[in-house]
């Protein structure tokens, strides 16, 4: 079976220039000598010109001769006499009214018959616009990255300064705890001071924590360990242990739960080991589906419940505020030998004193 006829280089020249003329984009062909054989609508809109004055016109001498680039002209002659199209070359094109524009221009040379004259199709695009978007974008990142390097220096700066401050009101307390002749007084000074320097533990691991979620494992267990270096006087016969999955969460919540932990293990070591007693300490985090469940148990005598001698202290008003900042509730669960406190993220428990 024959193959169709190609239509005559008539028909097809005039298909074309129909084309031309009916599209939305900016469009020109030009014939051998870089003369306009057709123009679209669009194209003569986008640049200010004239529809009646483009057919038959050299390019260069359209409008009030700002075509005529040598940029431009060494682009079409160098397509019209080569193979090779151009694709989204970019170049300026200054207008008397506009300005500087930027324009991104498409050649590609056509030939209906092997010895007929050549012509090229131009597409021209004004990209001014989208170009100044980008550089703005650009400047927003740049100035964006600057402030977020401003606002780590500025961190690292208070972070530092609070460290000193936390060091100094440390020094502070003990002094005072050392000078005082009530052991009642003495011991409220030893029970800040060990508040003071859990918080500095605190302070210090999310100080050294990369910007983003916290993993929960070794922040718990350096909060742990600073306290246990601070209370604890002899490891043989206390011990703080560590049981936390994989989490992390965000700093907002790490420091609430690290001030939740400092203050139920300050609770334990001050009621659950009297008279020397030996013990431990176990402090766990677990993620649920549903939520977590934060514990802190111990060993020791255990609470004696329903006596009334347990009385909401200042840890108790501690644990209860950040439980609610946190949406958990607390609740003491005696166990055999000793007690645990838990913090349940999605339970409801009941609350009990931990001071």
């Amino acid at each position: 079976m024959a193959s169709p006829l190609a239509p005559p280089p008539e028909v097809a020249m005039d298909l074309a220039l129909a084309i031309i003329l009916s599209s939305n984009a900016p469009l020109l062909m030009l014939d051998a000598d870089l003369r306009v054989i057709g123009a679209s609508t669009s194209f003569c809109r986008a640049f200010d010109i004239d529809p009646g004055t483009v057919q038959g016109r050299d390019i260069f001498a359209l409008g009030s001769g700002e075509w005529n680039v040598p940029q431009l002209r060494s682009l079409l002659t160098s397509t019209l006499s080569g193979d090779i199209d151009i694709e989204a070359y970019e170049l300026d094109f200054i207008t008397a009214i506009r300005g500087v524009r930027r324009l991104v221009v498409n050649a590609h040379k056509l030939q209906y018959e092997p010895n007929s004259a050549s012509k090229l199709l131009l597409t021209m695009l004004d990209v001014t616009e989208a170009r100044a978007a980008t550089r703005l974008n650009d400047e927003l990142m740049r100035e964006k990255d600057d402030l977020l390097r401003q606002k780590a220096i500025l961190l690292q700066e208070v972070q530092h300064r609070v460290a000193n401050s936390l060091q100094i009101i440390a020094s502070v307390l003990m002094q005072s705890a050392r000078r005082v002749q009530s052991e009642e007084t003495r011991a409220e000074l030893k029970a800040a001071h060990n508040r003071v320097m859990s918080v500095a533990a605190v302070q210090k691991q999310l100080a050294s924590s990369a910007v983003g979620d916290v993993l929960l494992r070794p922040y718990f267990t350096q909060l742990c360990k600073s306290l246990g270096a601070s209370m604890i006087r002899d490891e043989n016969q206390l011990k703080l242990i560590v049981h936390i999955d994989e989490s992390a969460v965000d700093p907002d919540v790490s420091i609430s739960l690290g001030l939740i932990v400092t203050e139920l293990v300050i609770n334990a070591l001050k009621h659950a080991f009297p008279h020397h007693r030996k013990g431990t300490i176990t402090v766990g985090y677990q993620s649920e589906a549903d939520g977590w469940v934060l514990s802190v148990g111990d060993d020791g005598v255990g609470m004696a419940m329903g006596t009334g001698e347990h009385k909401p202290g200042l840890g108790t008003s501690i644990v209860e505020a950040l439980a609610k900042q946190l949406d958990a509730t607390v609740s003491l669960e005696p166990v055999p030998h000793g007690t645990t406190v838990t913090i349940a993220h999605g339970a409801r428990p009941a609350l009990v004193a931990t001071d």
